[in-house]
C-alpha cells in the first residue's frame, strides 16, 4: 500500500481549502464514505468549494445542500440535480464538453483539480490496488491534484487491467470504506418503455456490437436481446442487465472487429451481481474514455449500434438531452460520440430512443423546437429515432421526409399540432 489505510477519515476541514475544486468519483465508483462526509461536513469547511460531479447513481446529493458546496461537472444528473436545484446559479458550473475530452483537460491542467475523492478496489490478498469500477477523468485529475483521498472498498471488484493506473497514483489519505458500493438495480419498465424496447430490439441485428446505458428503457432493451446471437458489448456505463445478457450467451464478443472475446466499458454500475462478474475477469475490461469513446475505436467496431436516449427530439432530428425547460437533467456525455460515430461503423446505427410524451402524458417529447433551443445532437448527426409508436429512419432524409417520419412516431394526440407547427416553420423560411 502506498500509505497506511486508516479506519476513519480525518476531518475534511483539515484537508480542504476554501475555493478548492473537488472531483468526486462517479457511478459505481463513487466513494460513498468520502462523498457522504463531504455533504455532512460541508458546514465546517473553511469556505465554499466547487464540486465536480459526473453520473451520480446514489442519493448522496439528493437533499438540501450547504451553500459551501457549489455544483459543477459535465452534467448534474439524478439526485444530484435535485440537491443542487435550490442553489442560485446551480446550472452555471455545468461544463458543456464532450465526455471523452475530460481526461485530457484534467491531464493538461486546463480543468482544475485540487482535491480528488476516489474509490479503489483491493485484491483478495490485500496486497494490490486497482481502479475497480471506473477508468475515467477522475484518475487524470488525481495525477495533478494537491490532495488525493482514496476510499479502499473491499466490495469493489478488483479489475486487473486497471491495476497499473492505481499503483502509480500518489495517495495522500487512504481510508477503509464505511459502506458498500453504490447499488443501482435493474429498473422495471412501463408499457411505453416495453413497446420502445421491442422496436429497438427489432432493428438490432445478430452480431451487432451494442452501446447502451442504465435505466428502465435500457434494461428493457437488453432483456429483449437475449435471443440474439453473437452480440458484442462496448459501452460507457453498464450494469446488471448487460451482465445478464453476457451470462445468457447472447453476448459473445466474437464478431466485434475490435477486442474480440472481451466486453469493454468505461464505468460500471449495477449491483453486486455486476460487480462480481467484473471481479478479476480478463474478459471484462474497464478502459479509459480516450479509448471507449474515441471515434477511431468506435468506427472500428462491427455493426456498432449505439442506443441512447434524450429528453426531447425535434421534428428535424435535433435531440436535447440536457435541459427540460425547467431543470438541468444531464450533460453532453457520450451521446454525440456514440451516435455520430455509429454511422461510420460498417453496418452501424445511431439510435435515440425515448417515450413520445412526458411521464404524465401532458407534453409531447417530439417537438417543433427543443426547450430553450438546447441541442445536444445535431440534425446532421441524427440517424434513427424510436418511440413506442415506431421507428423514424432519418439517415439521408430530406427535411420534409424527416418531419413526416418524426410526426408519425409522436403520440397521436399531438400530431395535428406538430403538422401545424411544421407548416408555420416552412412558411417562415
Amino acid at each position: 500500500m502506498p500509505v497506511p489505510i486508516l479506519d476513519s477519515l480525518p476531518p475534511l476541514a483539515s484537508l480542504i481549502r476554501a475555493g478548492d475544486a473537488i472531483i468526486v468519483g462517479q457511478a459505481g465508483a463513487e466513494p460513498l464514505t468520502l462523498s457522504r462526509a463531504l455533504v455532512e461536513e460541508a458546514h465546517s469547511l473553511p469556505g465554499a468549494v466547487n464540486v465536480f460531479l459526473g453520473a451520480v447513481l446514489s442519493d448522496t446529493f439528493a437533499r438540501p445542500l450547504h451553500a459551501h458546496l457549489r455544483p459543477g461537472g459535465y452534467g448534474i444528473m439524478g439526485g444530484a440535480a435535485k440537491g443542487f436545484a435550490s442553489q442560485p446559479g446551480s446550472i452555471s458550473g455545468v461544463l458543456p464538453t464532450p465526455y471523452r475530452e475530460l481526461e485530457a483537460a484534467f491531464s493538461a491542467g486546463r480543468l482544475r483539480a485540487d482535491v480528488v475523492m476516489l474509490q479503489l478496489a483491493i485484491s483478495p490478498d490485500g496486497s494490490r490496488l486497482s481502479l475497480g469500477m471506473a477508468n475515467d477523468y477522475v484518475v487524470a485529475a488525481a495525477r495533478r491534484a494537491r490532495c488525493v483521498i482514496a476510499e479502499i472498498n473491499p466490495d469493489a471488484p478488483f479489475t486487473p487491467n486497471t491495476e497499473a493506473d492505481a499503483t502509480t497514483l500518489r495517495i495522500d489519505v487512504a481510508v477503509r470504506a464505511a459502506a458498500g458500493t453504490v447499488q443501482s438495480p435493474t429498473m422495471a419498465a412501463e408499457e411505453a418503455e416495453r413497446r420502445i424496447a421491442a422496436h429497438v430490439a427489432s432493428v438490432v441485428p445478430d452480431r451487432a456490437t451494442i452501446q447502451i446505458g442504465l435505466g428502465a428503457l435500457p434494461d428493457a432493451v437488453l432483456g429483449l436481446l437475449s435471443q440474439h446471437k453473437d452480440l458484442g458489448l462496448h459501452s460507457g456505463l453498464v450494469g446488471d442487465s448487460a451482465v445478464a445478457l453476457i451470462e445468457s450467451g447472447a453476448i459473445t464478443n466474437a464478431h466485434k472487429g475490435l477486442d474480440p472475446g472481451v466486453s469493454v466499458t468505461n464505468t460500471l454500475g449495477g449491483t453486486t451481481r455486476a460487480h462480481r462478474h467484473a471481479h478479476d475477469n480478463p474478459q471484462f475490461l474497464i478502459r479509459p474514455a480516450t479509448y471507449t469513446h474515441h471515434p477511431v475505436t468506435l468506427a472500428s467496431l462491427h455493426r456498432f449500434h449505439a442506443i441512447n436516449s434524450a429528453l426531447e427530439v425535434d421534428i428535424t432530428g435535433q435531440a436535447n438531452a440536457e435541459h427540460d425547460g425547467r431543470t438541468w437533467r444531464g450533460g453532453l456525455g457520450g451521446l454525440g460520440d456514440f451516435v455520430r460515430t455509429a454511422r461510420l461503423s460498417e453496418g452501424g446505427r445511431g439510435i435515440v430512443a425515448l417515450a413520445s410524451t412526458s411521464r404524465d402524458g401532458k407534453r409531447s417529447r417530439i417537438v417543433a423546437g427543443t426547450s430553450r433551443g438546447q441541442v445536444t445532437l445535431s440534425r446532421g448527426d441524427a440517424d434513427m429515432v424510436i418511440t413506442e409508436w415506431g421507428v423514424a429512419d432519418l439517415r439521408f432524409a430530406t427535411f420534409e421526409e424527416r418531419v413526416h417520419r418524426m410526426i408519425a412516431i409522436a403520440d397521436p394526440r399531438f400530431r395535428e399540432q406538430l403538422e401545424r407547427d411544421w407548416h408555420a416553420l416552412r412558411g417562415a423560411t
